[in-house]
């Protein structure tokens, strides 16, 4: 049923159109007159002004042929870099890659072309589906930013895909951690690092201490803390009137990571004052937890639709975060679907043709599973 050139060559189209975050203006294009082409409207919101880029969201609502949960499949339109001057080749294994110097962009753009050509099928084999929701986000490897700036009031989905895990079609993952990041400023007391040093407090050693004193790495089996970048000071013979340092934490549960942040934040204070400076912490939510039982429907259409293509469903926690993470704090149950990309984020970035093929019988599976609820 699917076309496997036409899946090919629009992935390829889309890959070779640069996208990288924030400037996602010209597969916005792409895909408006994509679906102009057959009759239909990307509607766009304002999170291209929101966020300083050049192109919105865009959301596709597509009427039901017959009753049924309505289903929301999502993709980024956003790729990293270096992402621009992408040329995608086939090799003699069945993988597409780029020609090495730059991403290939299959993360996410893969699913973007699963969606294109599942809708192509529907069309052209006169499939009855219910309700269908597309939405391409931007600027979700900068943090998720084009789906928190997304209007999720507009949608009727009870039931969410993203199309954006690493792992191979089947894999369904129902466990990913909530995120924290952290910021820890010490102000110290500046003096001449010659001539009068004991003046001063060095708000690097401050720091220093502090790190010494508070938990980082594994925390336990779904915890985990880094501090990933620091600066501070101004000059070599002054004594560091400040020192910052940048940090994250995850968690498969939100009270784990309210607790570790608290600890985190009290162990940092407390080191610093101690030794005559005064401390900052700001910690800011980037996103929620996903948990999701077995036995709930988005998980169950899934995996029924893996087995009946000869897929083996696999239910997976992952430590990262992704559009799913907002899409279910908005009270849509959301499940991420492995898609196959490897290497995603280097210039060694690859898919197999079979696997995005399967990616499409796949979701093309799961609408018709939908669809048999309807019945």
């Amino acid at each position: 049923m699917v076309k496997v050139k036409r899946l090919v060559d629009i992935f390829i189209r889309l890959v070779e159109t640069a996208s990288v975050s924030g400037r996602e203006s010209a597969v916005r294009d792409l895909l408006q007159q994509w679906f102009q082409q057959r009759g239909l409207t990307l509607v766009e919101d304002e999170a291209g002004q929101e966020l300083g880029g050049d192109s919105g969201n865009l959301l596709l609502q597509i009427p039901g042929t017959m009753e049924g949960p309505t289903l929301l499949f999502a993709a980024h339109m956003d790729t990293v870099e270096p992402g621009i001057g992408v040329k995608a080749v086939v090799d003699e294994d069945g993988f597409i890659r780029s020609k090495g110097d730059t991403i290939l962009g299959s993360d996410d753009k893969a699913a973007i072309a699963v969606l294109l050509e599942v809708f192509d099928i529907l069309k052209e084999k006169g499939i009855s589906h219910p309700p269908l929701e597309f939405l391409f986000t931007v600027s979700e490897e900068q943090g998720l930013k084009g789906a928190k700036a997304f209007d999720f009031k507009q949608l009727k989905s009870k039931i969410a895909y993203v199309l954006d895990a690493g792992d191979k079609p089947g894999a369904i993952i129902i466990q990913s951690p909530c995120q924290n990041e952290m910021e820890y400023t010490a102000f110290g007391r500046a003096a001449h690092a010659g001539i009068n040093p004991e003046d001063g407090i060095n708000a690097i050693q401050l720091v220093a201490h502090a790190l010494a004193a508070m938990p980082c790495g594994r925390i336990d089996d779904e915890t985990t803390c880094n501090f990933g970048g620091i600066e501070g000071g101004t000059a070599r013979n002054i004594v560091a009137e400040f020192c910052r340092v940048k940090g994250e934490a995850r968690s498969l549960r939100r009270e784990k990571l309210d607790l570790l942040s608290t600890e985190l934040k009290d162990i940092f204070i407390a080191e610093v004052e101690k030794r005559g400076g005064k401390a900052e912490v700001a910690v800011r939510s980037l996103y929620p937890e996903i948990r999701l039982e077995e036995s709930e429907e988005v998980v169950q259409l899934a995996a029924r639709a893996a087995r009946n293509i000869g897929l083996k469903p696999r239910l997976l926690s992952t430590g990262g975060g992704s559009d799913a993470s907002i899409i279910n704090g908005q009270g849509i149950r959301c499940a991420n679907l492995g898609v196959g990309m490897r290497a995603v984020h280097t210039c060694n970035e690859h898919i197999s043709i079979e696997d995005l093929v399967n990616d499409a019988r796949w979701v093309l599976g799961i609408i018709e599973e939908a669809a048999r609820i309807g019945e």
